[in-house]
């Protein structure tokens, strides 16, 4: 990345201004001059600058006025103050405004190119960093997010589009689908990331204790209240708030929490005060709030400001391509995490992974695969690991006639065994050779080939 190099001169003594601007220009720094704050500011607003040079005195004010309102508008600036002898107490108090440093007159050419050097340098840096974090933010994120279907794909486009706008948005999706990952991308990937993201269950908390929850109370509000409490909305002031579970808000809270969506305004439990607060909601369920709302269980209004933007999630039966790869990502942190050598997943324990349905999604086949890592034997999980969790599951140590297990004599061929599971399994699956190959991990045309092997 190049340096930005583009320097404001701020002063009203021309002759200075031309002997710095021809020492600046020589070193190869473009420099632009001002002669008073306001034609100062005035430039900033037309033209891009990396450094502001800037006289402590100014025909309009002093530099320090200035300072002020160049690290309320453009923070990320760097300033260098020009001083006379006079006036260095003046000068320490510009760095503790954020002034970079301060030059003394009569200007030194070699101080001068060495403060200005290291005050780009510093500048460069802090982009770089605010450039790496903003991708940091991103990729977590993105990360977070696991899967590749098509389903997947659509979700990350939207939450990307979608994140930086700071609409408020409702996040659809079965139970265990990921909703409180999506909040979490949302809000990293918003301008809103470095203030906090908090979350609630409305499922989770009485009624009596949500609202306080929610809008925070004062000492003696209720029965137990023995002091002050800020609740939620004011704590995450600036940030983004989750209501998880939002369906299962009672229509009293509902009206109260429209307020608060409506203008920012809310007050505590046993306070007359009023607070404002700028919070971005982000709101989570599994349930038909459309159906809720014609049954008068959900405020009509209240719906359209939740849901600005709808993002649904699909279950896990319908991306079932992402299956390996969410298997992959839990084996892993789980073996850490429990310091187990296990790093692979037998193809035929894949398999009963694929043909599973996962009633409870993600969430499932997270718990599924952290089973399996605690009991595994070796360095690769075998189906029989899922067998008590994953219906179907094949037991490799029964030997039975149940149809969910197999015989095979020891010295039987690899070709021979292979064809005599294959037809089983396709047995099993009611002729459904797709889910047969699944199960299997196997290839469709690798199995087909087993198939008619054993059909002959």
């Amino acid at each position: 990345m190049t340096i930005e190099k583009n320097i404001l001169l701020v002063d009203d003594d021309e002759r200075l201004c031309r002997a710095a601007a021809k020492v600046l220009a020589g070193a190869g720094y473009p420099v632009t001059v001002a002669a008073s704050g306001g034609e100062a500011l005035d430039r900033l607003k037309a033209t891009g600058f990396a450094l502001v040079i800037c006289d402590l005195r100014l025909p309009d004010g002093d530099g320090i006025g200035l300072l002020k309102q160049l690290r309320e508008l453009l923070p990320e600036l760097e300033v260098v103050m020009i001083t006379g002898h006079g006036s260095i107490e003046q000068a320490v108090e510009a760095m503790r405004l954020g002034a970079y440093d301060f030059i003394q007159k009569p200007l030194d050419s070699t101080a001068l190119l060495k403060t200005v050097a290291k005050a780009l340098e510093k500048q460069h840096l802090s982009r770089e960093n605010r450039q790496l974090r903003h991708q940091l933010h991103q990729q977590r994120g993105v990360e977070a997010l696991i899967g590749s279907s098509p389903g997947m794909r659509e979700v990350k486009k939207l939450i990307r589009q979608i994140a930086p706008t700071g609409v408020n948005v409702l996040i659809q999706g079965e139970s265990g689908t990921g909703k409180e990952i999506v909040a979490d991308a949302l809000h990293s990937l918003s301008d809103r990331r470095d203030r906090p993201l908090l979350k609630i269950s409305c499922a989770a908390i009485p009624e009596t204790l949500l609202e306080s929850e929610l809008f925070g109370h004062e000492r003696g509000a209720f029965t137990g209240a023995a002091t002050a409490r800020p609740g939620k909305f004011e704590l995450a002031d600036g940030g983004t708030l989750l209501l998880d579970e939002i369906a299962e808000m009672s229509p009293p809270l509902q009206a109260k929490l429209l307020r608060v969506l409506q203008d920012g305004r809310f007050q505590r439990l046993g306070s007359a005060k009023e607070l404002q607060v700028n919070v971005r909601l982000l709101c989570a369920t599994h349930a038909d709030i459309p159906r809720a709302v014609a049954e008068n269980r959900f405020r009509h209004d209240l719906y359209y400001r939740i849901n600005t933007v709808q993002l649904a999630l699909p279950p896990l039966r319908e991306r079932r391509d992402d299956i390996p790869l969410l298997a992959e990502h839990f084996l892993e942190n789980f073996a850490v995490a429990m310091g187990r050598d296990v790093h692979t997943i037998a193809p035929s324990a894949l398999g009963q992974l694929l043909g599973h349905d996962w009633p409870g999604n993600v969430r499932e086949l997270e718990h599924v695969v952290q089973r399996a890592v605690a009991l595994a034997k070796g360095g690769t999980i075998t189906a029989f690991a899922f067998a008590p969790a994953v219906p179907g599951a094949v037991n490799a140590a029964t030997n039975g006639t149940d149809g969910l297990s197999i015989s095979i004599p020891i010295g039987t061929t690899m070709d021979e065994a292979t064809r005599r599971l294959v037809q089983a399994t396709i047995k099993q699956c009611e002729g459904n050779k797709l889910k047969a190959a699944r199960l299997l991990g196997m290839a469709p045309r690798t199995m087909y080939r087993h198939f008619s092997d054993s059909t002959r």
